[in-house]
């Protein structure tokens, strides 16, 4: 779903292209935490806490000042928009949040699990972009459900764990299902330095 992007201060492209990934920008006046709750969380079920940590390229130092962006569709697996929407929200619809990292790296999103598009050509997935302080924006593997019979064996050995494996499972912790996965930048991106 990402196939063009700008080009970073080094004029250099990481992560290669990323069609909409420039949604990342368009939290607009909205001052970004590490925590973001979605359109819809407190209506919608299954609800969804995802969590984790963002770390630099070496897999231990946490990555503070981090933009994390997902977009998901709803219950119908739909990509649902108001009609009112602009830029990237027309084809990512409202369902969508940012959270920036603080110095432990540390991030959570509150939604609902998505559901797979009506023609159940993909599994179940939310989408991540991530934009770090000194590099363009770029696309990690999606969030998909260990759990998900749509998410076949083909699907998960096609994966390319950009920023490690999005494969997540399922566990219900203080009586909302949670979902955490680490992150690891420049991970499997190409042309990361």
């Amino acid at each position: 779903s990402c196939h063009s992007q700008t080009k970073s201060k080094s004029n250099i492209i990481v992560g290669g292209g990323c069609e909409g990934c420039e949604g990342v920008f368009e939290y607009k006046n909205k001052i970004l935490s590490a925590i973001d709750t979605l359109p819809k969380f407190q209506e919608t079920e299954p609800k969804l806490k995802i969590s984790g940590t963002v770390y630099q390229k070496d897999g231990i130092s946490p990555a503070e000042n981090v933009i994390l962006y997902i977009y998901q569709t709803n219950r119908k697996g739909i990509y649902e928009t108001k009609g009112t929407e602009q830029g990237w929200a027309k084809r990512h619809g409202y369902i969508r949040g940012w959270v920036k990292t603080g110095t432990d790296g540390k991030y959570a999103f509150y939604t609902f699990r998505p559901a797979a598009y009506p023609d159940g050509r993909e599994p179940e997935h939310i989408h991540l972009t991530i934009k770090e302080p000194d590099k363009n924006e770029y696309y990690i593997d999606e969030y998909v459900f260990a759990d998900d019979p749509l998410l076949t064996t083909k699907i998960k050995n096609d994966l390319d764990n950009r920023g490690g494996s999005g494969i997540t499972t399922p566990k219900m912790m203080e009586g909302i299902w949670t979902i955490e996965r680490n992150i690891v930048l420049g991970l499997n991106i190409p042309d990361y330095d």
